[in-house]
């Protein structure tokens, strides 16, 4: 992979790290990554990060549902109609995924799956 690439996905992998809204497992896995940038592990370590990028980002469907759900209204409290309703306003506008901190610096690192698997 390119040296530009590199820092791209290194850069958003610091980013989704400090999202407060990354799960444990991802913010564990782009940290094992960015560790093995450079050392025999780092092609393996590549696959891991990117197989937990792709469990973890929520669709903008899983969004809203997630929103509308008892969960939702546990974790998002009185805001729950205003993420679903946000939810539905991005989908409409395109987006696929939601637009949280984490999700949107996954979105970026998988853009460039087919560099980072090389």
């Amino acid at each position: 992979m390119n040296k530009e690439v590199l820092d791209f996905v290194v850069e958003k992998s610091k980013e989704l790290i400090a999202a407060h809204t990354c799960s444990a497992e991802a913010r564990e896995a782009a940290q094992a990554w960015i560790n093995a940038v450079g050392t025999e592990n780092e092609a393996e370590q590549t696959e891991r990060y990117i197989a937990e990028l792709e469990e973890d980002i929520v669709t903008v469907e899983g969004l809203e549902a997630f929103a509308e759900s008892e969960m939702g209204a546990k974790v998002f409290g009185e805001d729950a109609p205003n993420v679903a309703a946000h939810a539905r306003e991005i989908k409409a506008a395109g987006a696929k995924y939601c637009d949280c901190p984490a999700c949107a610096a996954v979105e970026a690192i998988l853009q460039k799956k087919e560099e980072l698997l090389k």
